[in-house]
């Protein structure tokens, strides 16, 4: 199962755009810092990840100002001709 959620900040928000389909599309960068326990310890987190929404979702998501704080869930995959992985956005909510 390829299924993510994730509590982050809106770090940087390209321009809303249309993809080949003619669909909107927005493309996020997404900022991300916990703790979390790993083998008995206390381990602090801090990602940076690349996301993106398409359709109404991407039209709501352009509405959210850079620092607002979301809970977003989503898949992972890697561009056609990339090399890193990439967030795609199903839901979100404003935290």
């Amino acid at each position: 199962m390829n299924r993510t959620e994730l509590k982050a900040c809106i770090a940087e928000q390209a321009a809303l755009r249309y993809n080949p389909a003619g669909l909107p599309a927005l493309d996020l960068i997404l900022e991300h810092a916990s703790e979390v326990q790993e083998a008995g310890q206390m381990r602090k987190v801090q990602l940076k990840l690349r996301a993106l929404a398409i359709g109404s979702l991407a039209e709501r998501l352009a509405k959210q100002a850079v620092g607002s704080v979301l809970t977003v869930q989503g898949f992972l995959a890697t561009p056609r001709q990339g090399k890193s992985v990439v967030l795609h956005i199903q839901q979100f909510q404003q935290d």
